[in-house]
């Protein structure tokens, strides 16, 4: 996997609102409140290590955008997470019949796959009947590269961090290396 284009909203913001149980007026959003905000944020992280729902619900205000290239086999995973939502993505339907199946196959698509392939979108161009389109699309490898733009929060990525970490597919050991490169993800996610 491939992930660019990363940006990280309101951390700030929201960690300085971690406070706001314990406040009687409205926070001055400053480094100063922040760096304040900040121990108290780590103090409610850690205090709920392993628990579902915790204390650290701040989290869920900071948000996370980015650009991932993937496996078609990791989409179904992907959509598993109810706060992963894909802003945009390539589509498979909409671009096989142009695909160069020589670049957009990751390493684990067999060469006899590839051909197969490219035969069957020669056969859909001589003929681009329903079945040739429904061939092609029902034979496309599930290691086909796909691209998407992601947004999500801290809290769902301490989630697939803690589901994933281990995982057998190392796309999402990977994955999961790409969070601990987070701001703040040591003391607000792992």
């Amino acid at each position: 996997m491939k992930i660019s284009n990363v940006r990280v909203y309101d951390l700030e913001e929201s960690v300085i609102a971690c406070r706001n149980a314990m406040r009687l007026e409205p926070p001055d959003y400053t480094e100063e409140e922040f760096q304040k905000s900040l121990e108290r944020a780590i103090k409610l992280c850690n205090a709920s290590k392993g628990e579902v729902k915790c204390h650290a619900n701040f989290r869920t205000g900071i948000r996370v955008s980015f650009d991932i290239e993937y496996p078609n086999y990791i989409s179904p995973e992907m959509q598993r997470y109810h706060w992963f939502d894909i802003v945009t993505s390539s589509s498979k339907m909409h671009r096989i019949m142009q695909m160069d199946f020589d670049r957009c196959c990751n390493q684990w698509v067999t060469a006899q796959t590839i051909e197969q392939m490219k035969q069957l979108v020669a056969r859909y161009n001589e003929d681009p009947s329903e079945e040739n389109f429904m061939t092609v699309l029902s034979n496309c490898p599930m290691g086909i590269m796909l691209f998407m733009r992601v947004s999500t929060n801290y809290e769902q990525l301490r989630t697939i961090y803690l589901q994933r970490r281990n995982h057998r597919l190392p796309e999402w050991r990977d994955f999961c290396e790409w969070i601990k490169t987070l701001p703040y993800a040591k003391e607000l996610i792992l």
